[in-house]
C-alpha cells in the first residue's frame, strides 16, 4: 500500500475526522451535514472539524489511521467515517483514543485496582452531533475517554449520542 498523506491545515481546535470508506457518497454527504450543525445546549457553539476526504485513506486500518493521527501533538482524539459509519443508520463514527498506553510504568501496589480492571477502552462510536462534544471535553481535560466510552456502552445502540 503506498503512504499516507500527511495530515495538514488542521486548526488546533479542529476535531479530526478522516474519511475511509468510499462506497457511498450519500452517505459520507449526510455525515458531514451532520457535523455541520451547531452544537451545546441550546446550539451556541459553532462545529469546528477538519475533514480528511482523500481517497488515499480509502480501506486504512484505525492502527494505520492512528499512526499518522499520532503525529499531531495537539490531538488526544481521532474519529473515523468507515465502512460502519456509512452503513449505520445512525452514521455512527468510530472514535479512537490516541493517547499512548502509559501503564507499564505504574506501581503495582499502588494501581491494583487500574490492573484489576482490564485495560481502558480504546474505542467506541459517537453519533455526528457527538463529535464535538467528545471533542472538545478531551481536548481541554474535562473529562477522559473512558467516561466517554461507559456512556457509548451503556446506549442500547452502543453509540455515544451526547450528555
Amino acid at each position: 500500500m503506498k503512504a499516507l498523506p500527511e495530515i495538514s491545515g488542521r486548526d488546533e481546535f479542529d476535531a479530526l475526522v478522516v474519511r475511509t470508506d468510499y462506497r457511498d457518497e450519500a452517505a459520507w454527504q449526510a455525515v458531514v451535514a451532520d457535523m455541520a450543525q451547531p452544537w451545546g445546549d441550546d446550539g451556541e457553539f459553532e462545529p469546528a472539524v477538519h475533514f480528511v476526504d482523500d481517497a488515499a485513506w480509502a480501506d486504512r486500518t484505525p492502527d494505520e489511521v492512528l499512526n499518522e493521527a499520532r503525529r499531531d501533538e495537539n490531538l488526544s482524539v481521532v474519529f473515523l467515517a468507515d465502512r460502519v459509519t456509512m452503513q449505520s443508520v445512525h452514521r455512527a463514527l468510530l472514535v479512537l483514543d490516541i493517547t499512548e498506553d502509559e501503564q507499564e510504568d505504574l506501581d503495582p501496589m499502588y494501581y491494583q485496582e487500574l490492573i484489576d480492571s482490564g485495560p481502558p477502552p480504546r474505542e467506541f462510536r459517537t453519533a455526528p452531533a457527538g463529535v464535538h462534544d467528545v471533542h472538545a471535553n478531551l481536548s481541554i481535560g474535562n473529562m477522559d475517554f473512558a467516561e466517554f466510552a461507559d456512556a457509548a456502552f451503556a446506549d442500547p445502540d452502543r453509540i455515544y449520542r451526547s450528555f
